[in-house]
């Protein structure tokens, strides 16, 4: 029954997916919910590289900057609401047929209860909803905005911190969450250090949002690193957290269904922030979060390849270290095809999946 619980969730959040999506997507592109300015035209876009991978040979319907096509001006970059709604409605479903059949059986599926999952589930939708208005203004907003500019990425970032910090404060007095685990030496007792320390982990897993910017890469690595966590809280008898986190998989992986390049839509905001705060939620509740860096290690990779690039820029010169920046993009510019990007990026999340998992069976 408890491996039942898992599954269940799962497979109904895929498919859940699955069938909403072709609505979402008529509406997304009906209302053309994309930006209207391509990130070629932003202030701080200086490599030539970038502007050509970024570029894309599709579509000649497609807008183009001189003269060549810019598929991200003509793609929706709100699909993060298809996973998010359909978190929603599997919990909603589960949870009501639980209410309708009060049987031992049934009610045991539901994983919607107030000492595991309300927490994770309440910063995921609250994410989620700051990351639609912010998507929202880049999309029909006027102006910088539209054009992401520095000063708003900083007040989206006043905005995550604002979550992270009430989230430590109810860890910290509400759930007497007051250590963290170091594997093969067990629990470090930190105290009221462990406020920065948690707010300091998401906005690291925040950070992470860089990674969503080829066809199906975000998607399919964020689906390995919530699996990891499904296995790990289901091996810690977390079984709701296990469940939460498979249904978040599986809604990712309905996610990824439509994104095979070329990609209908983009996660955006609503879909990056959300899942990288409630992972680090997620993390911090099974008592794994030094396990984070590993199994989300192509996240981990993709956000320092940002920071020194931008570094090495500022200090030595407009030096760089990648030919662009995030990884990712190096290999595109290096002559890699997206594809390959891709898949050798999935590959390498599921290895690193798969280890963080075995860590902590053995720690």
């Amino acid at each position: 029954m408890d491996i039942l619980k898992i599954i269940a969730p799962t497979v109904l959040s895929f498919f859940t997916g699955i069938f909403i999506t072709p609505f979402f997507a008529r509406y997304f592109y009906k209302y053309k919910m994309w930006k209207k300015s391509p990130r070629t035209e932003a202030g701080d876009i200086t490599s030539e590289h970038f502007k050509q991978i970024h570029n894309t040979e599709h579509e000649v319907s497609t807008p183009r900057v001189g003269g060549v096509i810019i598929h991200e001006v003509s793609t929706p970059r709100v699909g993060g609401v298809i996973i998010w709604v359909s978190v929603f409605l599997t919990v909603a479903a589960i949870y009501a047929l639980s209410i309708v059949f009060p049987y031992e059986r049934i009610g045991e599926l539901s994983f919607f209860s107030r000492s595991q999952t309300v927490v994770p589930l309440g910063a995921f939708f609250l994410a989620a909803f700051i990351g639609l208005m912010d998507d929202l203004l880049q999309i029909f907003g006027q102006g910088s905005y539209a054009k992401d500019a520095l000063v708003y990425r900083k007040v989206k970032i006043v905005f995550v911190t604002l979550i992270a910090v009430s989230l430590a404060l109810w860890f910290y007095y509400k759930l007497d969450f007051v250590a963290v685990h170091l594997p093969f030496r067990g629990d470090l007792v930190i105290g009221a250090w462990f406020i920065p320390l948690f707010v300091a982990v998401v906005l690291a897993t925040f950070s992470t949002s860089v990674i969503d910017g080829i066809d199906g890469l975000s998607g399919g690595v964020l689906a390995s690193c919530f699996t990891a966590y499904a296995a790990i809280a289901f091996l810690g008898h977390q079984y709701d957290i296990s469940a939460l986190a498979g249904a978040i998989a599986g809604a990712v992986l309905a996610f990824l269904w439509f994104n095979v390049p070329p990609a209908r839509f983009y996660m955006g905001e609503t879909g990056m922030l959300s899942l990288t705060v409630v992972l680090a939620v997620i993390a911090f509740l099974t008592n794994a979060v030094l396990l984070l860096p590993i199994i989300a290690l192509p996240l981990v990779v993709t956000t320092a390849s940002d920071i020194v690039q931008i570094g090495v820029y500022k200090c030595f010169n407009k030096r760089r270290v990648f030919r662009v920046a995030p990884l990712h993009h190096h290999f595109q510019a290096l002559g890699w095809p997206r594809e390959k990007v891709v898949m050798r990026y999935w590959i390498v999340s599921v290895i690193c999946a798969i280890t963080g998992v075995i860590l902590y069976v053995v720690s």
